[in-house]
């Protein structure tokens, strides 16, 4: 019931071995440090790139290497369908990702991958990976050990640390997430909070039609399965977990434990 393959098909997952599929959901992020400790991260020119202060003009990044932006023009389609384009003398550079001017990237272990927009405002803090196509905007406050498959969306003034994001999920809005997990094409509305740490102390629990479920993490936000939304201004206790489609409602908190697959939390 409470396995990673109840929640999430990881068929397409650039990262699916950060998985066990028989193991409970949460176990990815018991793994996640390691996992991204042992990446190899390209190294970004950082005469270009300057380590902790905003970038003083626009960057593309391809094929591992950093290149001023002057003398591209740039189109900015949406980002998470391959619109954002890049061209140098009328022709389009296949792959390459974006920086903008006033991006703040923190420490060498961050990989970026093709087709990605970094806007300007948005802080990145080592380490990082950044999947495919996937749009960072505009305030967007990556804390470490973040995780993002392609097409993702980390919207503006949404803060994130020790997070995954599966292919397609989306923050696009003033969200929060602490060692939590989005399922592929989950979203979350505008303000969604993940509190992940609990008052008393203590490990977080989940709470199941057998029994609490003790696991073993001080820190756990939630789990959203693969399609589950949630609503504007919705709250999730530490150790949210809702299967795939759920739905959890505008302006509501879901209390802490397992919701069943395409449950709609009021």
């Amino acid at each position: 019931m409470l396995t990673t393959q109840s929640f999430f098909d990881l068929s397409q997952f650039p990262h699916a071995s950060l998985f066990t599929e028989e193991k409970p959901v949460w176990d990815a992020l018991n793994c996640l440090t390691t996992y991204m400790d042992s990446h190899s991260y390209p190294e970004l020119n950082i005469n270009l790139v300057p380590d902790g202060i905003p970038l003083p003009s626009s960057v593309i990044l391809s094929n591992g290497k950093v290149f001023s932006a002057e003398d591209h023009s740039i189109e900015f389609g949406d980002t998470t369908k391959g619109g954002l384009k890049v061209k140098k003398d009328d022709q389009e550079l296949v792959g390459v990702s974006v920086i903008m001017a006033g991006a703040i990237i923190m420490g060498n272990r961050i990989d970026i991958g093709q087709g990605v927009l970094v806007e300007g405002g948005a802080l990145i803090k080592s380490p990082a990976i950044i999947g495919d196509c996937t749009e960072i905007r505009q305030g967007a406050y990556l804390r470490g050990y973040c995780l993002t498959g392609k097409s993702c969306v980390v919207g503006h003034t949404t803060e994130v640390k020790h997070s995954i994001f599966l292919n397609d999920a989306k923050a696009g809005h003033f969200s929060y997430l602490g060692d939590s997990i989005l399922g592929q094409d989950a979203n979350l509305g505008a303000g969604t909070k993940f509190a992940n740490l609990k008052f008393l102390g203590g490990n977080v629990s989940i709470r199941t039609e057998k029994g609490l479920v003790d696991t073993g993490r001080r820190k756990f936000g939630a789990i959203l399965g693969d399609q589950a939304q949630t609503g504007c201004n919705s709250v999730t206790n530490p150790g949210t977990i809702i299967g795939k489609g759920g739905i959890l409602m505008p302006n509501t908190t879901a209390a802490s434990g397992y919701h069943p697959p395409r449950t709609i939390i009021r």
